[in-house]
């Protein structure tokens, strides 16, 4: 079983920065996809940013997104991250990180990220 635990989300202003973190946990194998996803009130759950992992590693960010968010990780300490920057109030949602290996996905149970206008 693998667990992933997000944090780092909060209220912040519009402008502003937070930086998520997604650690993950357990029996923990070669990851093919890792990512960000997220879901504001009424909305379907949509991509923020993701790594495909294969022959070579492509990158797949949100247009509504590029160049304000950045995905990275640590392998060392199975933690995914998602540097937000100059947020807006749409961006205010429920973020959760993925993790697919051998086939199964895994899901964090969320974070609220709120911005003020």
């Amino acid at each position: 079983q693998v667990q992933l635990v997000e944090s780092g989300g909060g209220l912040v202003q519009d402008g502003g920065s937070l930086r998520l973190s997604c650690a993950a946990s357990g029996t923990l194998f070669s990851a093919t996809v890792m990512g960000w996803y997220r879901q504001a009130p009424g909305k379907q759950r949509e991509l923020v940013a993701g790594y495909f992992i294969g022959g070579a590693t492509t990158y797949n960010y949100a247009d509504s997104v590029k160049g304000r968010f950045i995905i990275s990780r640590d392998n060392a300490k199975n933690t995914l991250y998602l540097q937000m920057n100059s947020l807006k109030p749409e961006d205010t949602a429920v973020y959760y990180c993925l993790r697919r290996q051998r086939g199964v996905e895994y899901w964090g149970q969320g974070t609220q990220v709120t911005v003020s206008s």
